[in-house]
Parts: C-alpha cells; structure tokens; sequence
C-alpha cells in the first residue's frame, strides 16, 4: 500500500499509556467505571475513553478527572475506561497494533451483536457496558487519530448532536454521519443515542495524533468545556466562546469504503482532509476503482495499512 510521508517511525512518542490498575475497581460493578453522583437534578453525563486501545489521549483526560477528584454540581458524572485489555496489549515497538483485538468496539452496538453467541474480548466489554451507555443522556467519547490532522467532532446526523458540539466549541470541523452512512454502529449510535426521537445527546471527539502531547491537552480541555456547558463543572479556565454555525466546518459522510484486499493502494499519499475532484482517482484496490464521488470531496481517516476487513478510506462532501 502507498504510505505517506507520516510514518510510525517519524512520529513522536510523546505520551504513553500508564498503569491503570489503580482504577480497575470503581462503583457500579463495573471495572474501570467509575460514578459519582450531586444529589441534584440534572443530567447524567458519559465521559468514555480508550474505545481503541491506542487512543491514549482519552486516557489522560478520564485520569485527570479521577486524579482530581472531580465531583458534579449537579447531575451525575459517570467515567468510563473501555476497551482496557486492548490498552494493555500495547507494544511500544507496534504501538499501532492495540486499537482493537478482535472486534472494533466502536463498530459492534447493535443487538444481533449484543444479543448474538459471538464472543471476543470486545463483544464481552460492550455487554459489560450496555447499561452504561443506556442510563447516560449525554456522551462524550474521546478518540485520536493515526496521522497529526486537526481535530474534529464525529456524531450522527442529528439536530440535537450538532447543537451540543457547537455549543461546547472547539473542534470547529464537524463531521456528520448520516444513518446508514458508516459500517456498524458506534459507540454514541448505540440505543437512545442513535434513535431520532431520542434525548440528549453523544458525540465522538477526534483530539489529534494518538501519541501526541497536544492530542492529550485538547482532550482534557475538551472535557472540561463540555461538563462546564452541561452544569456538571465550573469552568476553570476562561471558557471558550460557543462557536456559532457560521464558525464550524461541516463535512457530510457519503461513503466509507472497506480494505478488501492487501492490494488496497491510494494513488497518492493521504493523511487527511485532501480534497478530489467528481471522478477523479483515489485508490484501488484488486482493480476496482474508487473514485470521487462529487467535486471537493474530502477525505477523512485515511487507512495507514491495508488491513483487510477494516476501513479504508471515509469520501465526504463540505456542507
């Protein structure tokens, strides 16, 4: 497959994953979830990390929660530490490899699933987590990304995710995920999330590189701001303004387009956000073309190894 000039050998290795046994015994009967309720009315905010192993920014941001004893004015705070078994296969000499060991966690929250007899480690998890995620009414689930791109919002296409996202700021890119769009469902399409009737609200944060300090940063302040919009928190720092609609960068999903075999090759080298025009070439895979669907699509998470059965490359239009 074609690489870029990003490689996991250039890139730097500036945080890394940390013991979290201390955290394995919270207080829902639940290991890694930890709850922490105010007593007061108010809503029951979801902040979830390491849905892929790698993704270590989350990890710095729940951590900092937990470290600082952090309690909501009102509502309750649930903290949730995801897929910890694929966390702590990393290997620093692969650190690519541990975002997930059998299934991709954030792809399996549908009930023939959940429901199903197929086991792994992540179908045991997502079990484990389902009434986790069905008493949060908001969800913020942090992520990284395998190529230094500038952050971005994913959520579906829902009124009311989108609202949410503005409001908290920071990331200005979003992307929105109309139904159907992607394979599976995600983490925050899981149940009432996903559901157009639902309430309140999930979104998926994209910090930055896996590795990178200022990916952990964004996600500790992105944290901050979304429990501080919600009430839960005060904020601490001078709270970024509420980004207007005008401000944002939206960005519609229109195709994702699966690895189907390890001849999977872009015709050039992407990180991210590269545009094409309608028709023009962007990758091939076993002779079949996949070609630009309109003028300007863009490209978002472009696959860094053709690994057969997973994504290779999300194809999305500027709204």
């Amino acid at each position: 497959m074609t690489t870029s000039s990003f490689t996991p050998d250039t890139a730097p290795l500036e945080v890394l994953p940390r013991d979290l046994s201390a955290y394995r015994e919270g207080n829902t009967g639940i290991d890694y979830v930890h709850r922490f309720e105010s007593g007061r009315p108010g809503p029951h905010v979801l902040v979830n990390a390491l849905t892929h192993g790698n993704e270590i920014c989350g990890m710095v941001a729940a951590t900092d929660l937990l470290d600082r004893g952090v309690h909501p004015k009102i509502g309750t705070l649930t903290v949730s530490f995801a897929n910890v078994e694929a966390y702590e296969a990393f290997d620093i000499e692969r650190p690519y490899e541990n975002r997930q060991l059998v299934h991709n966690l954030n792809r399996i929250w549908t009930p023939a699933l959940l429901d199903g007899n197929e086991d792994s480690p992540e179908l045991r998890r997502a079990r484990e987590l389902r009434p986790v995620l069905d008493a949060a009414d908001y969800v913020l689930d942090i992520h990284s990304t395998r190529a230094p791109v500038q952050p971005f919002w994913v959520y579906p296409e829902l009124e009311r995710n989108a609202r949410l996202a503005l409001a908290v700021g920071a990331p200005l890119v979003h992307l929105v995920m109309p139904a159907g769009a992607a394979p599976g469902t995600g983490v925050i399409g899981y149940g009432h999330h996903g559901a157009a009737e639902g309430q309140g609200a999930a979104v998926v944060v994209e910090c930055g590189q896996h590795f990178s300090r200022s990916a952990a940063e964004l996600a500790v302040d992105v944290t901050q701001r979304f429990l501080a919009h919600l009430g839960l928190v005060d904020a601490v720092t001078p709270r970024a303004p509420a980004a207007p609609a005008a401000s944002a960068r939206r960005f519609r999903l229109l195709e994702v387009h699966m690895v189907k075999t390890e001849s999977f090759a872009f015709v050039r080298p992407l990180l991210g956000f590269e545009t094409f025009d309608r028709g023009e070439l962007i990758a091939v895979d076993a002779g079949q073309e996949i070609r630009s669907p309109c003028d300007g699509c863009t490209v978002f998470m472009p696959t860094r190894a053709a690994l057969v059965g997973r994504e290779g490359v999300y194809l999305t239009v500027p709204v």
